[in-house]
């Protein structure tokens, strides 16, 4: 079973990232030295949500609540209509508010591991381990849908949930990649690895790619 070489995969894809106008939000708001709550707050928001709509709508809360203490004298029903149209927008507003009041009370500061962010409501493993590495500089892997298909794709590693693939990766994965090979494959696919469509022929690992779609032959009559 071929595997694809993850260091040069790694080398042309931090290149190819370079040159493309589309960086994902959260890697935007590092880059611009966002506060973890900040951060936080756009992860959250960002589940099962377009780029476009988490940005637009992390402003419009940030607006009128750019602090844990701020977010929480706010009602439910005013985030509702500041983060609208999130996906499951009624959910995660119920949970800012209350994530909101535990950070509050904990200083406004949000909690730096992996670990006890998950124990945050609305927090993930996905969630937690993006913002120990963007908003903490830590090392970890985080695995979204896009991170779980690719990799299985390439042959990386052979698992059934993003769960088990995040435990996988850093098996596999030289640490130094960790940091970064979210934001490269989230790129990936938001433009031409998408789950649905395969644009093999504009793919900067087309030439090493185990899963690349090559196109058929003619057949001559």
């Amino acid at each position: 079973m071929k595997k694809i070489p993850i260091g040069k995969a790694y080398d042309i894809l931090s290149v190819w990232a370079e040159n493309i106008d589309h960086t994902p939000i959260i890697d935007l708001m590092a880059a611009g030295g966002d506060s973890p709550w900040k951060i936080l707050v756009s992860t959250m928001l960002s589940a099962r949500t377009k780029d476009q709509v988490t940005a637009q709508s992390s402003r419009n809360l940030f607006e009128v609540a750019d602090t844990p203490g701020k977010t929480a004298k706010l009602s439910v029903e005013k985030i509702e209509k500041l983060i609208y149209p999130v996906g499951f927008y009624h959910t995660k507003a119920k949970n800012l508010k209350k994530l909101g009041q535990i950070i509050h009370e904990n200083n406004d500061k949000v909690p730096e591991t992996v670990e006890e962010m998950v124990k945050l409501p609305g927090v993930g493993v996905k969630t937690a381990s993006l913002v120990f590495i963007k908003a903490f500089d830590g090392y970890d892997v985080c695995v979204d849908t896009h991170v779980h298909r690719m990799t299985n794709m390439w042959n990386l590693v052979k698992t059934d949930t993003p769960e088990k693939t995040r435990d996988a990766l850093k098996e596999v994965l030289p640490r130094k990649y960790w940091k970064n090979i979210n934001q490269y494959l989230v790129m990936m696919g938001q433009t031409i690895c998408r789950p649905v469509k395969q644009d093999c022929h504009l793919c900067p690992l087309k030439e090493i790619c185990p899963a690349v779609k090559r196109p058929l032959p003619r057949s001559f009559s």
